[in-house]
C-alpha cells in the first residue's frame, strides 16, 4: 500500500501544476506519473464542490478523505495472511536468549515451503515489530545527560605473584549529544568503585552534565521504582557535590539507556581487541592501554556519515553547555571497626593490614576507600596503607612489628649469607652450604640463625674454626657446629680434631659409608 503522505504530496503537486496551466502529459512527465493517474486526480477534483485553490489549502486528512476515501482496502494474498497470523508468536519468541530471525525463518520455511523468501520474511517481521512497539525519537540536548553502565563482558589482569587471572569490571559512560565515550576498568561494581568511576568520567569530560542516568544497580539505587526511584545516600551525596541530579533508568526498560548499550557494543569492536591480548598485572596498566584505544575511538570519524569525530562534536557543541567542575573531588569512605589480631593485623575486605604491635587486642576504627586504608585508635591515626585487592594477602609496614617478628619477617637466604660473610668468608660459605642442603631455603633459616648466634656466645674466631672443621668433614647443620663447640674441638689442631670427630662416629655393619654408593 503506497505511503499516504507521499500520495497527498503528489495530489497537491498535480493540483498546483494544473492550476498553473500545464496539461496532463506535462504534469505526468514532471512528476514521474502516468497520465491516467493524473487524469484520475483531476477527475475527482473537478467533481468536488470546491475550487482548485480551496482544495490546495486543505490539510492532508481532508484531502485523503476527498480523494482516497472511497478506495477499497488492499486484498492480501493467502500466504501473507498465513504469515501475519504467525508474526505475534514469532515476535514474542524473538525476545528469548539465543533466538534469531534466521532460526524463525527456517521454522517458517519448513512449515510453509511455498511461503515468502527470507528477505520478505524479515521485512514483515520488522514492520510488525515497528507497529507493535513504537519508539519515540529523543532529541539529546548538549550538556543535558550522561549515561553510565557496565559492560557485560569483563576484562582481566594477572596477579604478578601467583599468576592468578583476576576478572575486572568495565565501566562505560557516554554523552548522548556528542557521543563522546569514557571507558575504565575497575575491580568491582561496589559503591566506592562505581562512584569513583562516575567521578573520573566527569573529570575526563572536563565538565558536569545536568543529569546522570545510571542503571538500577545497588551501588546507585537503594529502592527501584517505575515512578520515583530512591538513590543510595552516598550516590545522592556525590550528585549533590557535583551540582547535578541522578535519574535512574526505568527497571527492565533497556531503551531508556539504549545509547550507552550501543556504546558498549562499539567498544567491544574498537577497544577490547587492542587490550585483550595483553597481560596486564595491574588496573593502572590496563587502564593506560584502554585510554590509548579510547582516544582512537573518540577521534575517529563517526560511522553515521558525519565527518566530525566524537571529540570534535563535543568540543564544538557540548563542552560550552557543560557545567564547571568543583574545586575539590568527592571523597567516599567506608567505615568499620575491628579488633587488632594477635599477629598485629586488621582484616578489611578479604585482606590484612598491619597495625603497630602495641595495639594488639585493641578495638580500632578503619576508614577506607578504593585507594587507601586508614586505621585510627580514638583520634590518633595509627597507619595508612595503599588499598590491596589481593585476596587474603598481607600488607605490612616493618615498623609496626615487634623486634623479633620484624627480624623473622626480614629473613632471606642472602641476608643470612651477607651477615655470615661479615664474620669470615668460611662462615659465609658454610651458611650458604647449609641453605643449599635443604629442599626449601626456609627450612634452613632457624639453623642459620642458631649458627650465627655462636658468634655472640663464643666469639667469631671459634665460630670460624668450627665452620671450617665441619665443612672439611662434610657436616652442614646447626647440630654439627654445636657439637664441635661443646667438645671444644674447634680449639684443637685440625688433624687431631678431625680424628676425634671420625672416632666419634659409631662403626658397625649398618653404616655403609660413601664408598657404598660409588
Amino acid at each position: 500500500m503506497p505511503n499516504k503522505r507521499i500520495e497527498m504530496n503528489k495530489i497537491k503537486q498535480v493540483l498546483r501544476s494544473y492550476a498553473a496551466g500545464y496539461g496532463t502529459k506535462t504534469i505526468g512527465g514532471m512528476l514521474c506519473m502516468s497520465r491516467n493517474t493524473v487524469r484520475k486526480y483531476l477527475r475527482i477534483s473537478q467533481a468536488l464542490p470546491y475550487s482548485i485553490e480551496e482544495q490546495m489549502e486543505m490539510d492532508d486528512s481532508t484531502l485523503n478523505e476527498l480523494f482516497l476515501g472511497e478506495r477499497k482496502e488492499e486484498v492480501l494474498p493467502e500466504r501473507r495472511k498465513e504469515l501475519d497470523a504467525l508474526l505475534p508468536d514469532y515476535a514474542r519468541r524473538l525476545k528469548r536468549k539465543g533466538m534469531t530471525k534466521r532460526k524463525l525463518f527456517e521454522e517458517y520455511h519448513a512449515s510453509h515451503p511455498d511461503g515468502y523468501s527470507r528477505s520478505r520474511f524479515n521485512l514483515a517481521m520488522q514492520a510488525y515489530m515497528a507497529t507493535s512497539r513504537p519508539i519515540a525519537h529523543l532529541e539529546h540536548k548538549a550538556g543535558d545527560k550522561m549515561y553510565v553502565d557496565y559492560a557485560g563482558d569483563k576484562l582481566s589482569i594477572v596477579d604478578a605473584e601467583t599468576g592468578e587471572i583476576i576478572p575486572v569490571e568495565v565501566f562505560v559512560a557516554i554523552l548522548p549529544c556528542s557521543q563522546l565515550t569514557y571507558v575504565e576498568a575497575v575491580a568491582t561494581q561496589r559503591k566506592e568503585d562505581f562512584i569513583r568511576s562516575c567521578e573520573n568520567a566527569l573529570w575526563f569530560y572536563g565538565g558536569v552534565p545536568a543529569v546522570i542516568v545510571p542503571d538500577n544497580l545497588k551501588a546507585a539505587v537503594k529502592r527501584p521504582s517505575r515512578y520515583e526511584a530512591e538513590l543510595t545516600d552516598d550516590f545522592a551525596a556525590f550528585a549533590d557535590h557535583y551540582g547535578c541530579v541522578a535519574i535512574p533508568a526505568r527497571v527492565r526498560k533497556p531503551r531508556d539507556k539504549a545509547l550507552v548499550e550501543g556504546a558498549v557494543k562499539l567498544i567491544y569492536r574498537s577497544v577490547y581487541p587492542q587490550v585483550e591480548e595483553g597481560a596486564f598485572t595491574s588496573l593502572e596498566a590496563l587502564n593506560t592501554a584502554i585510554r590509548t584505544a579510547l582516544e582512537l575511538h573518540n577521534n575517529a570519524p563517526m560511522d553515521s556519515g558525519r565527518r566530525q569525530s566524537r571529540r570534535e562534536q563535543y568540543e564544538d557543541v557540548e563542552r560550552p553547555a557543560m557545567r564547571p567542575l568543583p574545586s575539590t573531588r568527592f571523597e567516599l569512605r567506608q567505615r568499620k571497626s575491628a579488633t587488632v589480631q594477635k599477629n598485629g593485623y586488621v582484616y578489611v575486605e578479604q585482606h590484612y593490614y598491619s597495625v603497630p604491635y602495641k595495639y594488639i587486642g585493641k578495638k580500632v576504627g578503619i576508614l577506607y576507600d578504593s585507594h587507601t586504608v586508614d586505621v585510627y585508635y580514638g583520634y590518633d591515626k595509627l597507619a595508612t596503607h595503599v588499598r590491596s585487592y589481593h585476596r587474603y594477602g598481607y600488607t605490612t609496614v616493618m615498623g609496626h612489628l615487634a623486634s623479633n617478628c620484624r627480624a623473622q619477617a626480614e629473613w632471606s637466604p642472602m641476608g643470612f649469607i651477607t651477615e655470615a660473610m661479615k664474620i669470615d668468608k668460611s662462615v659465609g660459605e658454610y651458611v650458604k652450604a647449609v641453605i643449599d642442603s635443604r629442599p626449601h631455603p626456609e627450612q634452613a633459616y632457624k639453623s642459620c640463625q642458631g649458627i650465627l648466634a655462636f658468634a655472640r656466645r663464643v666469639g667469631e674466631v671459634r665460630l670460624t674454626n668450627a665452620c671450617r672443621l665441619a665443612a672439611s668433614c662434610g657436616m652442614y647443620s646447626y647440630r654439627a657446629i654445636e657439637t664441635i663447640i661443646a667438645n671444644k674441638q674447634d680449639m684443637l689442631p685440625p688433624e687431631e680434631a678431625m680424628g676425634e670427630i671420625q672416632a666419634s662416629i659409631p662403626r658397625h655393619e649398618n653404616i655403609r659409608g660413601k664408598e657404598y654408593f660409588e
